[in-house]
C-alpha cells in the first residue's frame, strides 16, 4: 500500500459477493495485519495479476504443518461479509458471536474515537460536556502514542492497554443469513447498549436492501426510536 491514507468507511460495509474466490483469499488474509477497510484493500489485490495473488495465497500456507488447519482467512465464500467500524467497548460484545468467521485488525488510534449518541437522550454538547469527553480521550491517545513510539520492548503491544474503550477497531464478521439474522436481531433489541444497537440495525438495513424479500423475516425494532426504559 506504500503508505496509502486509509479512506472514509461506514461503520457497516456489507461487501459484495461477484469478487473471485483467490482476491477474496489474498484479502482476507491480508487484513489481520493492516488498518485499511477490506473494500480499499481489496481495490489494490484485484489489481495485481494472477501471479502475484497467488503469491499472497501461498505465503498464507507456507507454514503450514502437517496437521495445521488452515488459517482462519481462508474461511471464504460466504454470502454475509460485514467490514464493521465501531468502538472497542461494543465490539466486544459482537465479539462473541462465534458462528460466524471473524477477522480482527489490531487496535489503532488511527480511526479515532465514537462520541456516545443515544436516541432520546442528550448529545454530549446538550449535556456540556463535550470538551471534557474529548479532553479525556485526546489525553488516552497521546499516551498512548508516547508508549508505543518509546522502543520499549512490546511497547505496540502493551500500549493497547491505554486506549479507551470508545476508540474506533476494525473487524470483519463473515456468516450465512441466518446468523445475519441472528445477530441483527438480537443486538438491536431495547435492552442492549447503544453502540452495538446501532451496528446491528445497520446490518439488517444492508441486508434487507440486497435481500428486499427477506426483510419481513427480520424481528426487530427501531433503534432509532426512543426507548422507553419500562421495556427494558
Amino acid at each position: 500500500m506504500k503508505g496509502a491514507a486509509i479512506e472514509p468507511a461506514p461503520v457497516v460495509d456489507l461487501l459484495d459477493d461477484d469478487e473471485p474466490l483467490e482476491v477474496e483469499l489474498a484479502t482476507s488474509l491480508l487484513y489481520p495485519n493492516c488498518h485499511y477497510s477490506y473494500r480499499q484493500l481489496r481495490s489494490h489485490v484485484a489489481a495485481l495479476d494472477a501471479g502475484k495473488i497467488d503469491e499472497l495465497i501461498a505465503l498464507g500456507t507456507k507454514h503450514r504443518g502437517r496437521h495445521d488447519e488452515l488459517l482462519r482467512s481462508f474461511s471464504a465464500g460466504q454470502s454475509f461479509r460485514f467490514d464493521i467500524l465501531m468502538d472497542i467497548g461494543g465490539f466486544r460484545d459482537m465479539h462473541r458471536h462465534r458462528r460466524c468467521v471473524q477477522l480482527l485488525q489490531g487496535y489503532t488510534d488511527a480511526h479515532g474515537y465514537e462520541e456516545p449518541i443515544c436516541p432520546g437522550q442528550p448529545t454530549l454538547a446538550e449535556a456540556g460536556l463535550e470538551a471534557e469527553y474529548k479532553a479525556a480521550m485526546d489525553a488516552a491517545f497521546a499516551a498512548y502514542r508516547t508508549l508505543r513510539d518509546s522502543g520499549v520492548q512490546e511497547a505496540t503491544q502493551s500500549a493497547q492497554y491505554l486506549l479507551p474503550l470508545g476508540t474506533r477497531c476494525r473487524s470483519m464478521f463473515k456468516m450465512d443469513f441466518a446468523e445475519a439474522l441472528y445477530i441483527s436481531e438480537l443486538r438491536s433489541g431495547v435492552a442492549g447498549h447503544f453502540s452495538y444497537r446501532r451496528v446491528a440495525w445497520a446490518m439488517y438495513k444492508a441486508a434487507a436492501q440486497r435481500h428486499p424479500v427477506l426483510e419481513r423475516h427480520f424481528r426487530i425494532e427501531d433503534v432509532n426510536e426512543p426507548v422507553d426504559l419500562l421495556k427494558r
